[in-house]
């Protein structure tokens, strides 16, 4: 078995490798959405590695690339995305040699951790391999009144205007730095290729020079939520409009609840449950010695749902 760095001219086999082993409903496998996530991404390309056989390739694992940041300190990181073994080829161990060698490669060039959220499944294998479990994410819970709930389908959300105010996002970048924690930059290239240019989901977004929002309707089997992934706000005096804002969107919906994790100002929202609801963040250190450990606890994240969430 032979491991190596992926390039461009093996997406498409790459492609055939992720739809024989997971199929294509798990979510949306072609050339434009691989290259939307590990390509086009501002953070950088991402890490794939294959395994191949006879020049065949039999497994695909990929790192995306992200970034966080910790008062001046700037980190590297990797997201434990994408993974397949072709169904010819599984008990080989090549998820465990891919993931090593990834390992070892972002060691060796300086990269400074690995972060994801395993589902419930894949996580002891992380563990195993060194993984830290953290925490659940920490998730506010806001009900709508049953008077508003319905079952119709969600429609395509309104294209609007998206202007975004780089005076918003300077201003709160700063005051994240500021504030200690472990956040993901958020700059007008972020902003426009994670939520406004996503072929994989498409958000409802509301941004002035005062305000940023970005949310989508997810579908539960019973239920509907309206998820906040992205909420920028730093003048108190808007916090009534956006929560008009969102409020109306969840009526315009009919969902059961809203979601959001907002990092400075829980009382956005007086009705609301708050509580560690969201899926499990894992880490895995890469040797680095500028590691705070404050990462080790959840509360020194401060991270917005979409920072986090499965895209």
């Amino acid at each position: 078995m032979k491991i190596r760095e992926a390039n461009h001219s093996d997406i498409p086999e790459i492609l055939e490798v992720l739809k024989a082993s997971l199929g294509e409903t798990s979510s949306k496998k072609n050339q434009d959405i691989w290259r939307f996530k590990h390509v086009e991404n501002p953070f950088g390309e991402s890490l794939v590695l294959l395994a191949e056989e006879k020049d065949n390739i039999i497994g695909v694992r990929a790192f995306m690339r992200w970034r966080w940041q910790q008062g001046e300190n700037i980190f590297s990181a990797f997201r434990a995305v994408d993974t397949a073994t072709h169904p010819a080829h599984q008990g080989k161990g090549i998820f465990k040699k891919l993931t090593l060698k990834a390992l070892e490669l972002g060691k060796e060039r300086g990269d400074h951790f690995v972060f994801n959220t395993p589902n419930q499944q894949s996580k002891p294998g992380y563990l195993k391999m060194g993984w830290k479990e953290i925490d659940k994410l920490n998730t506010q819970i806001i009900p709508i009144i049953p008077f508003f709930w319905n079952s119709i389908s969600v429609q395509h959300y309104p294209k609007q205007t998206t202007d975004l105010s780089l005076k918003l996002l300077s201003v709160w970048n700063s005051k994240l730095e500021d504030s200690s924690n472990l956040y993901t930059p958020k700059t007008k290239d972020y902003l426009e290729w994670r939520y406004i240019n996503n072929p994989l989901q498409e958000y409802r977004i509301e941004t002035t020079e005062n305000y940023f929002i970005a949310a989508y309707v997810k579908q539960h089997k019973k239920f509907k939520e309206l998820r906040i992934s992205e909420l920028i706000l730093v003048d108190p005096q808007y916090k009534k409009t956006c929560k008009s804002l969102i409020k109306k969107w969840a009526k315009e919906y009919g969902v059961h609840f809203i979601s959001l994790n907002y990092p400075w100002d829980p009382s956005i929202f007086k009705l609301k449950v708050s509580g560690k609801f969201g899926p499990v963040l894992t880490f895995k250190n890469l040797e680095s010695s500028s590691i705070d450990p404050k990462v080790y606890r959840i509360e020194n994240w401060g991270y917005s749902l979409g920072d986090l969430e499965l895209f």
